[in-house]
């Protein structure tokens, strides 16, 4: 399948070398003034949570999570124009995992130790997904799921920062904080609120400075007013407000480094078991927000991406930045768009961005200190609040989607009580059963139509036409369509069950069926044995042996007892017009009308040439050529000039018209005594199709410069030729009309 190819590595590496342009500078500048304070944000909510003073830690964490995933992702993944960075998916399910540690007793340094373990475990994951080619797959996830997922972690991330924002104790949780005044700190609050208020508004007075950015510098200006009467606030030692000094150069950060990896082995079979679940969990939603962002980006850029290869080079940039000591991210939506507007042209522009957010780091490291805490919980909150999808309200308005809604809602409600991987899970559960409720209401017949409303498209003489307008209420015709399985089975036997006890004739159209189960090829035994015990016959078409999926549904029906050797009950055909002949003849037999195939027609025994004088006839075979064709000789091709009238003798011919992509499709067919290519004839045009002997076929042809001779010699016989062809051409074209009008009506 094609979602399902397998990845290679060295597909990784670009064959030709990117073009650095003034689009990618500017877009990666901005995409970095969008990502660069959010991934502090994210790095202070993660680390954070294990204790105050290792905010400043978290802060480093989001800025080398920025710089690694701007250089690595951006060039491995291949995606163009994609900005990677910490998110907000990384920053819930780590902040919760980190909460979760705490209160069970573990030590700070081994939690950061294991942070780092789940990140690097996750980028393997995600290395793995894009490997064995499972990336396309994540499309697949219903958009309830998705909006769940998203709301939920908004929600998540806004619930987090509420004790930040306050500046309540970091270990009370968001309820606890709400309920009791007394702990605010309203500097704290204050602060907050005029980032968020600021970021907010902002985009209304401006486009051309972020939001986030104006937000942290109007929540530095509320510091500042502050530390004018507040001595303390001038200092960075025992200043609960601002991040601190986050040692990013020299031996602080080495040694950093080396702390953190000074406790693997302590890390048994047992820690990291329980790890694998958090691993999997934060694999699975960056790379859901990663190609998200990825099936946004080529709709707005007419692009398209390669997901197996993205996820490999997200997986491979994660676990260098968690090696590193900084935070997980994925392509970023915000940061993109704000890079695309910029004009960013190419994945150089992700890394520009990584290259700003490391000369900003080295820069103004001694800037970051003061930001305050409450300020990065003010931009979390808003960016919370964006990340609510509002849409599925509308699915409340209709009693058709309130079940979607539901499933909705219900995401939401796992991921704040549990976790988001089991609330995508449940989500994904509850669409699917959603899915067979859906089914189960609903049919798998397409078109039902008698056969008489939908001839085949042989054009038989008036006489046999006459017989089968009789005898037409005596085969019914049923296209089905989608997958026939256990959910709709008991539907398709009610819709069947009136006919088949009453017509000779069942006919079945597969072509549109897409997989066939245990349960419904059972159904298909039962049709055939009912069908047997009145005489009648049913007959299938279109039946898939190369399905797109791989199934052989033939094959799958034969195992299941479908066909028997000596049954003479069932019926196969290549294709519906093939299988309404084939009952069409039956009834005629039926009916005593039979001409012999085998002798060569003479024209007196032509119907359009009834009752015409002998002499007239034999000046008119005098002018004419009798052509032989065997099976498959092309009488006629697509385009030529139609300057030659046929009429059949012996055998049969079938008329083909193009269609894309090489294929053709049978339109027309015609017998013994029928005549065709009078259309462009008539008209001067070129063929329209193809006309194709089907099986060793005599022919009459008649060339224009012999009408030309015959109409000078008998007037009147060619008045009444033209008049015939006419005739039957609007006989034609209105049992054409009836069946279209009948197939609009379905």
């Amino acid at each position: 399948m094609a979602h399902r190819k397998a990845f290679s590595l060295q597909r990784l590496w670009p064959t030709e070398r990117p073009r650095l342009t003034p689009g990618d500078v500017w877009g990666g500048l901005a995409a970095m003034l969008v990502a660069f304070p959010a991934a502090i944000a994210f790095g202070v909510t993660v680390y954070g949570a294990i204790a105050p003073s290792y905010a400043a830690y978290g802060a480093l964490a989001g800025i080398v999570g920025v710089v690694v995933m701007g250089l690595v992702a951006s060039w491995l993944g291949g995606t163009e124009r994609l900005i990677s960075a910490p998110c907000a998916p990384a920053a819930a399910v780590l902040s919760a995992f980190a909460i979760q540690m705490v209160q069970r007793g573990d030590s700070p340094d081994l939690i950061v130790l294991m942070l780092v373990v789940i990140g690097m475990l996750a980028g393997l994951m995600q290395a793995g997904l894009g490997l064995i080619g499972l990336g396309g797959l994540i499309k697949y996830i219903p958009y309830p799921v998705v909006s769940g997922y998203l709301t939920g972690v908004g929600l998540i991330i806004i619930g987090s920062q509420i004790p930040r924002l306050l500046g309540a104790p970091d270990t009370l949780r968001w309820w606890e904080a709400l309920r009791d005044p007394a702990i605010w700190d309203w500097r704290a609050l204050a602060i907050g609120l005029m980032t968020a208020l600021v970021a907010t508004g902002a985009q209304r007075v401006t486009k051309k400075v972020p939001g986030i950015i104006l937000g942290i510098l109007a929540g530095l200006l509320a510091y500042g007013l502050f530390a004018l009467f507040d001595p303390s606030l001038r200092v960075l030692p025992g200043n609960s407000l601002v991040i601190g000094s986050l040692a990013i150069a020299g031996d602080g950060f080495l040694s950093l480094l080396v702390t953190r990896w000074s406790g693997i082995s302590h890390l048994g079979f047992g820690l990291i078991a329980g790890m694998l679940g958090v691993a999997l969990t934060l694999a699975a939603l960056l790379s859901i927000d990663t190609l998200k962002t990825c099936v946004v980006l080529d709709q707005l850029t007419r692009s398209r991406h390669e997901p197996n290869r993205e996820l490999v080079g997200q997986g491979i940039a994660n676990m260098v930045s968690n090696a590193l000591g900084g935070l997980s991210g994925a392509g970023q939506m915000g940061a993109t768009l704000v890079g695309l507007n910029s004009g960013s042209e190419s994945r150089m522009a992700g890394v520009m961005a990584g290259v700003f957010a490391l000369a900003a780091a080295l820069l103004f490291s001694a800037f970051f200190a003061w930001i305050p805490v409450s300020t990065l919980a003010g931009i979390l909150v808003v960016i919370g609040f964006r990340m609510i999808d509002r849409a599925p309200l509308q699915f409340l308005r209709a009693r058709a989607t309130v079940l979607d809604f539901g499933v909705v809602a219900t995401v939401v409600a796992v991921a704040l009580t549990s976790s988001l991987i089991a609330a995508s899970a449940a989500g994904v559960a509850l669409a699917m059963v959603l899915f067979v409720r859906a089914q189960i209401g609903s049919t798998a017949v397409r078109h039902k139509m008698l056969l008489r409303q939908s001839p085949s498209s042989w054009h038989r003489p008036e006489p046999e036409l006459a017989i089968l307008e009789a005898r037409g209420d005596e085969a019914v015709i049923f296209e089905l369509q989608g997958s026939l399985f256990f959910g709709n089975t008991y539907q398709l036997y009610t819709d069947l069950e009136k006919e088949i006890s009453t017509r000779s004739y069942v006919i079945i159209d597969l072509r549109r069926v897409q997989s066939i189960d245990v349960t419904a090829a059972h159904l298909f035994n039962l049709i055939r044995d009912a069908i047997r015990e009145r005489g009648a016959k049913l007959v299938l078409s279109g039946i898939q042996e190369n399905h797109p999926r791989g199934r052989n549904l033939h094959e799958f029906l034969g195992l299941n007892g479908l066909w028997h050797a000596r049954s003479t009950t069932v019926r196969q055909f290549p294709d519906l017009d093939a299988a309404i002949a084939w009952v069409e003849d039956r009834l005629l037999g039926e009916a005593e009308y039979s001409v012999d195939g085998e002798a060569p027609m003479l024209l007196q025994d032509m119907e359009i040439f009834a009752r015409r004088k002998v002499e007239t006839l034999q000046d008119l075979e005098a002018c004419m050529d009798i052509r032989t064709c065997q099976a498959g000789d092309i009488i006629y091709a697509h385009g030529q000039p139609g300057d030659e009238l046929y009429w059949v003798r012996r055998g049969s011919v079938r008329l083909m018209a193009q269609l894309p992509l090489g294929k053709r499709k049978s339109v027309a067919s015609f017998g013994r005594g029928d005549f065709f290519g009078s259309l462009a004839f008539m008209d001067g045009q070129p063929r329209p199709n193809d006309a194709v002997a089907v099986t060793t076929t005599e022919l009459y042809v008649l060339t224009r410069a012999k009408f030309n001779e015959v109409t000078a010699m008998h007037k009147q016989l060619a008045a009444d030729l033209a008049y015939a062809m006419a005739r039957t051409l609007a006989l034609r074209l209105r049992r054409t009309e009836s069946k279209l009008t009948m197939l609009q009506e379905y």
